[in-house]
């Protein structure tokens, strides 16, 4: 674990010495496992009543300090930590998008009542770089059913080329006969290194059941249906909904800016 330095310690109840803390690699979009070791310096018992009473969290917050997240999952104490006593936690921590420069403050929080800083507390405040989801911009297409030329020359024409299945980040799962347009590959690659495991585009096809998908231009986070198309982080699988590859889960982005031009059931792409 990383030793914290000299740092103000108030005096009263209510007061946290920082000791050390760690943090697995914080890539944009994941949860990561941190440590923090510290020890109650004030003359007041730290006790956790299940989700009540004394908690550790954090806030996520900007280069300037202002919060980005500021309610961060909540870790009890596993038993009652008196004056002078020390305690080290396992905190799990949601990393945000996309990659950059953040500070990451550690706190205690009296659930429903306030924050240790609000009473005079100094919090740990870590200066984190969030790197992004994916390392390398790799990524290759899958294409379900029949190879078709129309699918294959805009492949072709992609802004960002195209890798092999085995050497991809990502995979991105098309129909045969889908046409996508060229910044394609290029816009699916930006929201997976923002941090995104799955990204879904507008589509463009024939029949009322495909309303939901034809988009308005915008990025939606919490769309309300399953992902078609989608590209997805090497390693998950997709899955099926209204014939086509999809994905449904927390972890994925509507990207409306892009639209992919589904074939007709006939095999003929619409006009």
């Amino acid at each position: 674990m990383n030793p914290v330095g000299e740092h103000r310690v108030t005096k009263g109840p209510l007061a946290p010495r920082w000791l050390a803390w760690s943090l697995e690699p914080p890539r944009a979009g994941t949860t990561v496992t941190a440590r923090v070791s510290l020890e109650n310096a004030g003359t007041a018992t730290w006790r956790s009543q299940g989700k009540e009473g004394v908690q550790a969290s954090f806030h996520w917050l900007d280069r300037l300090g202002n919060p980005i997240v500021w309610d961060g999952p909540r870790t009890p104490l596993n038993q009652p930590v008196g004056p002078g006593e020390r305690v080290e936690l396992e905190l799990e921590v949601t990393v945000p998008r996309p990659p950059g420069a953040y500070k990451l403050a550690f706190d205690l929080v009296e659930e429903n009542r306030f924050w240790f800083a609000d009473v005079g507390g100094t919090p740990l405040e870590l200066e984190i770089e969030v790197v992004p989801r994916i390392d390398a911009r790799t990524l290759a297409v899958e294409v379900h059913g029949t190879p078709d030329p129309d699918t294959s020359a805009a492949l072709a024409a992609q802004e960002e080329p195209l890798a092999r299945v085995e050497h991809a980040t990502a995979v991105a799962h098309l129909v045969a006969g889908a046409v996508p347009p060229p910044e394609w590959s290029r816009l699916l690659l930006d929201a997976h290194v923002e941090g995104w495991a799955a990204v879904g585009t507008a589509l463009i096809g024939t029949g009322r059941e495909l309303e939901p998908w034809r988009g308005s231009g915008g990025r939606n986070p919490r769309f309300d249906h399953p992902l078609l198309l989608p590209s997805l982080l090497a390693g998950i699988e997709p899955t099926t909904h209204l014939g086509l590859p999809a994905y449904s889960g927390d972890d994925g982005l509507f990207d409306g800016r892009v639209a992919v031009t589904l074939p007709r059931r006939s095999g003929r792409r619409p006009t």
